[in-house]
């Protein structure tokens, strides 16, 4: 049992239900310097909570939204594989909905402008919303009309205030990041034509429980979603869902399309039915599937810490590839650092010459991988297993191996 003053960001009931409690760990996107490290990583409780009404999966806002997301490390187009998807997304858009010349797409949590960057070559107008001033600087001078703001109802507001009302509002990946789920939601609904269209994209809570993807858990991902969870939170706020894709991206997302209540020009298509049912068969709708999750949690940690002690034990070498998010949850949930593993390469300039939070990994260019030729290649985002792979086919030219941890640590052939 837990805290009984923590009240659920969905629907306000009081939470009392543990979903998988990590303990304590340092911000998952706060990367130290060379003159940090004498000093140690500041550390947050780490605590999923399930409300036992709306079933939202949650951990509680215990850092505020300003201190993680202001100065921002990750930048969307350096993940080739993103890059794709975000342009395959807005050539469907642009079909579907019929944007052109005299519509206005909004992308909220725009990052570096990965995705608005294909609606501008095709002459639709954007704007993007992005707290990250560091990040917007970036789409601004790819092109791309940045403001430097956290979305909400007075954001909203205050943007159709100015003329900027939109035929389609873009969210992907930003909804777990929202400490005011309902004020964000209300300004989405507020933001939109009255024939708009919300499409939000964000890992699905029944992929995460099946694949035991608990590394995606850290303290700026504020909530975890099912449609069970969130059509409520829409339906509060005058929206309604009106289709459902199921997606690949992120271990299993969902991308799904809303509407204001009202509005009869967007008809209900067959991928609702089909998730609503997906979820009931698995019982999201019920608190016993969301017991005995920490027990496999626990598993995926063994699983992982016999292999790199096994590595150790036999003189192999271990590097990881990629400083995500999900690898720092991942390396201090299993205590893992640098006497099991040497050092972490990533794409981005922006980490390198940084190291990874809790674990102190230096984090280094790609090229390392070549220079020092690790028996093992541990992929941290294993999301992007197959294009990290593709590009880093070398490492089995000198007998390396790659290996995957989520949902067991698996040596690739």
């Amino acid at each position: 049992m837990t805290d009984k003053s923590l009240s659920c960001r969905g629907c306000g009931t009081t939470l009392s239900q543990t979903f998988v409690d990590l303990g304590e760990m340092p911000l998952a996107n706060s990367y130290p310097t060379a003159a940090d490290l004498d000093q140690p990583d500041r550390r947050y409780p780490l605590h999923a909570r399930v409300c036992h009404d709306c079933f939202l999966v949650q951990v509680d806002a215990v850092v505020p939204s300003a201190d993680i997301f202001s100065d921002y490390a990750y930048f969307s187009s350096y993940s080739q594989s993103w890059v794709a998807h975000a342009r395959r997304f807005a050539s469907m858009a642009r079909e579907r909905f019929a944007l052109g010349g005299e519509s206005l797409v909004v992308e909220v949590a725009s990052n570096d402008g990965y995705l608005l960057r294909h609606f501008v070559d095709d002459g639709v107008p954007v704007l993007g919303v992005e707290p990250a001033a560091n990040v917007a600087a970036v789409a601004e001078a790819a092109g791309v009309p940045t403001m430097v703001r956290f979305f909400g109802r007075e954001t909203a507001d205050n943007l159709v205030a100015d003329g900027k009302a939109a035929d389609l509002v873009v969210g992907n990946n930003v909804l777990a990041h929202v400490p005011d789920l309902n004020d964000f939601v209300a300004g989405l609904g507020a933001l939109i034509k009255p024939a708009g269209v919300i499409s939000l994209e964000f890992p699905h809570l029944l992929r995460l429980m099946e694949g035991v993807q608990f590394d995606t858990i850290y303290h700026e991902h504020f909530s975890y979603f099912s449609l069970i969870a969130l059509e409520p939170v829409l339906a509060r706020h005058g929206l309604r869902l009106f289709d459902v894709e199921t997606l690949a991206t992120h271990g299993g997302s969902l991308r799904l399309f809303a509407c204001h209540a009202d509005c009869d020009q967007h008809q209900d298509g067959p991928g609702l039915d089909a998730v609503r049912d997906a979820e009931h068969r698995a019982s999201l709708d019920r608190l016993s599937a969301y017991t005995g999750f920490a027990a496999r949690v626990a598993a995926v940690k063994d699983s992982l810490l016999t292999f790199l002690e096994a590595a150790n034990r036999d003189s192999k070498s271990v590097a990881a590839y990629g400083a995500a998010a999900k690898g720092n949850t991942l390396l201090n949930t299993c205590g893992v650092g640098t006497r099991l593993i040497d050092y972490v390469v990533d794409a981005s300039p922006h980490k390198q010459g940084r190291y990874l939070p809790g674990s102190r990994l230096p984090i280094v260019a790609p090229d390392r991988l070549s220079e020092t030729r690790p028996d093992y290649v541990l992929i941290l985002p294993w999301n992007l297993c197959d294009e990290i792979i593709g590009q880093n086919s070398a490492v089995r030219d000198w007998g390396g191996r790659f290996v995957v941890p989520i949902p067991a640590t698996t040596v690739l052939p």
